[in-house]
């Protein structure tokens, strides 16, 4: 784990959990696991913010806890990762691929359970129930049946997947299945830190877990409620209320959560198939999405390619709306076997053909194209030139590169020791003679494709950081104006509920000034830029696979 990922996700902890949580989580990240009163030694920190850090960073899938290295009956010990907490800066890819795909619904269910970490169904259906119903027209609500139905879809596609049971643990009865951390819960991992004899040494994985998509059955019946504002008398009687009713739903003890591999995998289908359409053409891209979803349940994850399909089978799985006829089909299948890219391979020839999409190869290219595509945008089309020719001959002399490149001896020079000092570029040396003479010693340049990947990766972790940064740099210094425009935000509300005149609410307007005004108007447009930069650079495309 480099400084950069550690910062950047410190930074993350921060903003989303609090300086408490991100001093433990950090901690955690550069130390490696430890029990707790180590964590606490280190950091610090109370034994109370302690335990509930590590509640707040089990609660996300940010920490792990086992059992320790030293056998049964040592202390339980905490590990952080780095990947689960860096998947923050994708969320809003998760949330807006759940609208695509599923509407507000299914938009709601994943925002709800990313900001909450793990929920039963029966809280998150009533939760986005009564959030959808909030946005409606007066006397209109949404049903529970409606979001119970969404959230089955969307376990129904893995988008969703049970938590693992954490059955043995300290307190949990036997009798009954074991759950996660939750706020709610007394059974947190936390406060099994003490706890004599954890049940195993390794966390089980969701897809360990024979019911892992098994939707429970579930006795929740009603419509969303509205949110109203009432006085606090009224605002008792509602809680007293809502206290008596029945809180139980069929699914106690059984948490949910977000699977982010299945979105990862669905991003990586994405992106093959753009690459194809803006390579060949739309048609080409619908075949490729056919195929990629006909092998979606058979194809392992960590597959090299898919599962084989005939041409037969592709012909029938086509939508009817692109009217592809069978030897134009064929022609098409043979176009994307021929393309340099790779990303169909053949398979065989029963069937009229067996064809396969070359899962890693085809992300590999992608890679390629992208380490392409920032030399050019960062030294000019001849760099990329000479990076594309080092990609493909593997290792070249200085005067080949000029020769290959068709490039003034001056210039080639000029950019090969450019790309060289910004590591994009490796020199290998290959002696003659033991003695490494200059005279006597070849000179090879070569690019090394993954760990240059790797450094651009750090590099965006870097860019992120720095703005990130920036933004809590800028929002801290407006922090009095800003508290200032909130309040009177707040009683212009109210004054609007209660009805007052006109003249009350341009009185309240006016409490902020012309250049108060202005100031904000620029702090807003500087954030709204800093935030645009941070969804822009690349982290979540390259760091999902």
């Amino acid at each position: 784990m480099t400084a950069q990922e550690v910062r950047l996700c410190g930074l993350l902890l921060r903003e989303h959990f609090g300086e408490v949580v991100e001093k433990v989580g950090t901690h955690l990240l550069r130390s490696g696991a430890q029990n707790l009163r180590t964590i606490i030694h280190e950091t610090g920190i109370s034994l109370d913010l302690v335990k509930k850090s590590l509640c707040v960073l089990v609660q996300h899938g940010a920490c792990v806890f086992s059992s320790g290295r030293k056998g049964p009956g040592s202390p339980t010990e905490y590990q952080a990762s780095s990947d689960r907490i860096l998947r923050i800066l994708r969320y809003p890819r998760y949330i807006y691929t759940a609208k695509t795909l599923y509407g507000d619904t299914g938009e709601i269910i994943i925002e709800e359970l990313l900001q909450r970490g793990h929920m039963t169904m029966s809280s998150n259906v009533k939760t986005v129930a009564d959030r959808l119903t909030q946005n409606m027209e007066e006397g209109r609500s949404m049903d529970y049946s409606e979001v119970s139905s969404a959230f089955s879809n969307l376990v129904e596609t893995h988008f969703l997947q049970r938590c693992p049971p954490l059955a043995g643990l300290g307190t949990t009865d036997a009798s009954t299945p074991a759950t996660p951390a939750t706020p709610a819960n007394p059974t947190t991992p936390a406060t099994l830190a003490t706890s004599a004899t954890p049940a195993s040494t390794t966390v089980p994985t969701p897809e360990s877990f024979p019911d892992c998509y098994k939707v429970p059955h579930m006795t929740l019946i009603g419509r969303g409620k509205r949110q109203l504002s009432s006085e606090d008398g009224e605002e008792q009687r509602n809680a007293k209320k809502a206290k008596l009713d029945s809180d139980t739903h069929g699914d106690e003890g059984i948490y949910w959560q977000v699977n982010f591999e299945r979105f990862h995998l669905h991003f990586r289908d994405q992106a093959i198939i753009s690459a194809v359409a803006n390579k060949l053409d739309q048609t080409s891209s619908e075949i490729v999405r056919t195929m990629l979803r006909m092998s979606e349940v058979t194809t392992s994850p960590t597959a090299t390619c898919t599962k084989p399909l005939s041409a037969n089978e592709i012909f029938r799985s086509l939508p009817s709306s692109y009217n592809i006829p069978r030897p134009i089909l064929d022609q098409y299948l043979t176009l994307l076997v021929d393309d340099p890219m790779e990303f169909v391979g053949k398979a065989g020839e029963s069937g009229g053909g067996m064809y396969v999409v070359n899962l890693h190869r085809a992300l590999a290219n992608l890679a390629r194209a992208t380490l392409e595509s920032v030399v050019q945008e960062r030294f000019g089309s001849r760099s990329a030139r000479i990076f594309r020719l080092l990609l493909r001959k593997r290792h070249l002399e200085q005067k080949q590169v000029e020769d290959f490149a068709m490039i003034p001896a001056k210039e080639a020079k000029d950019m090969l020791y450019t790309l060289l000092s910004q590591n994009l570029v490796q020199l290998q040396e290959i002696p003659k003679t033991p003695d490494y003479a200059p005279s006597r010693t070849f000179y090879l340049y070569t690019v090394n494709q993954l760990p240059t990947a790797r450094m651009l990766l750090q590099n965006c972790y870097k860019t992120v950081a720095n703005l990130i940064e920036r933004r809590l740099y800028e929002t801290k210094e407006s922090k009095r104006l800003l508290e200032k425009s909130q309040r009177i935000e707040a009683i212009l509300a109210s004054l609007q509920a209660s009805g007052a005149e006109p003249e009350q609410l341009t009185e309240v307007e006016e409490m902020i000034t012309a250049p108060e005004k202005q100031q904000l108007e620029a702090l807003r447009l500087h954030i709204n830029k800093l935030d645009s930069a941070e969804n822009q650079v690349p982290v979540a495309s390259v760091s999902g696979f």
